[in-house]
């Protein structure tokens, strides 16, 4: 068995963006990675602002008195006249300052009548203006390449006139599930037969990740048909993903499978759940389409318990899809938060435990770690990454790995 570290290492060592690059709106851009920079052809604000609603004011003249009347009226959107001296402009914040005006006065500090205001507050020259780039200069680059577009970066582009945005191609990825026990729910739960939950856990999570996807179902526990699908798999597929059967059992096909048509670099993790977890390639046949350039498809193969596979996809395949898609950042980002537990005992693996945060700021664990108690995932809200032979007292600083941000 490999470290965690040194598993992570070789994916991601292995991963090579995916080639292709599309022209995708704006608005439909969320969760894609950017192909190239966007840069800002603009000022934001492009002009100086009003940051109040309130009165413009040239300074000097409060010097001659504080009683202005009103020379004109400013909403958001209209080009204002140049300020008059000894004047004031109603103004809203957002509007644009008039010229001539070096500050705003907020409505709360003069006293209005008769269409002139008297104003009790002497401001500082530049006093609650936006100036002109206070935000972006035009020529910067506001989102470099790599960037996985979230809602605040597609309103960022948007800011700039950005309608449409260059990312990079979605990685597509083939999912097939083996195991003859697995029902689809909506059918009859026959003896010995269990629901695969796996196919929903795991379909979800690649949406999440903007993948395209072919979902070859549920495979027959045989090495011919295991094998029927990685090629079929292979041929227009940027990654294969299995889910059950690469553990070392006289049912367990998948892994013979890799081997035949293609290769595997790495088997078993020392990793608790989740250690059966294989990644390699398989051959792509001659007549491969889809636009496929390499010769092989990338090939990871999950456990088949179900935290097992929810675990292992977001430690491994997670960062590994966000490589291919070109992203710069795929490391999660994890906290140091108290155990407020013990566990008097550590594995000789690598623990990733179901943990989620009290009203005290602390962690709770949940009471049953086992790799098939899915419930630990909804109830948790993070994992606790526990290095091999370590037992944690309650008040430890544990690390703490948000699913917040292992699923964004």
């Amino acid at each position: 068995m490999i470290s965690t570290a040194d598993a992570l290492a070789t994916l991601l060592g292995a991963a090579r963006p995916v080639d292709g690059v599309e022209t995708v709106a704006t608005l439909d851009a969320l969760n894609r990675v950017l192909a190239a920079d966007v840069v800002s052809p603009l000022d934001v604000p492009p002009m100086r602002t009003s940051a109040m609603d309130g009165y413009a004011v040239r300074v000097a003249d409060l010097a001659q008195g504080r009683r202005l009347p009103v020379s004109q009226r400013i909403p958001a959107g209209h080009v204002p006249q140049p300020l008059a001296a000894g004047t004031t402009a109603r103004i809203f914040t957002g509007a644009t300052v008039p010229p001539g005006a070096d500050a705003v006065v907020m409505q709360e500090q003069v006293e209005n009548a008769d269409g002139a205001v008297t104003v009790v507050h002497t401001p500082k020259a530049g006093e609650w203006i936006t100036a002109q780039g206070a935000d972006i200069r035009a020529g910067s680059v506001i989102l470099p390449a790599g960037t996985r577009l979230s809602p605040q970066a597609l309103g960022l582009a948007a800011s700039v006139g950005c309608a449409e945005l260059a990312a990079a191609r979605r990685v597509k990825v083939a999912v097939f599930f083996t195991g003859d026990e697995l029902t689809m729910p909506g059918e009859p739960l026959r003896p010995g037969a269990i629901y695969n939950s796996n196919r929903f856990t795991l379909r979800g999570l690649l949406a999440n990740f903007g993948c395209d996807v072919t979902d070859y179902g549920i495979v027959p526990d045989q090495l011919d048909a295991t094998r029927s699908t990685l090629r079929e798999a292979a041929a227009d597929h940027d990654l294969i993903l299995t889910c059950g059967g690469v553990s070392v059992g006289e049912e367990d096909h998948v892994k013979p499978a890799v081997e035949a048509e293609g290769r595997l670099s790495m088997w078993q993790i020392a990793m608790k759940p989740g250690k059966p977890l294989a990644f390699g390639a398989v051959r792509r046949p001659a007549t491969a389409g889809g636009g496929a350039s390499a010769p092989e498809a990338f090939f990871i193969g999950l456990p088949g318990n179900p935290v097992s596979s929810f675990v292992t996809f977001l430690l491994f395949v997670r960062p590994f899809l966000l490589r291919l898609a070109g992203a710069t950042h795929v490391s999660p980002r994890a906290l140091s938060l108290r155990a407020d537990f013990t566990q008097a005992k550590g594995d000789r693996r690598n623990e990733f435990l179901r943990a989620r945060v009290n009203p005290a700021g602390g962690l709770d664990l949940f009471t049953n770690q086992s790799s098939a108690v899915l419930t630990s995932t909804v109830w948790g809200d993070g994992l606790i990454d526990n290095p091999p032979n370590h037992a944690i007292s309650a008040g430890e600083t544990v690390r703490f790995i948000p699913f917040s941000e292992l699923l964004g």
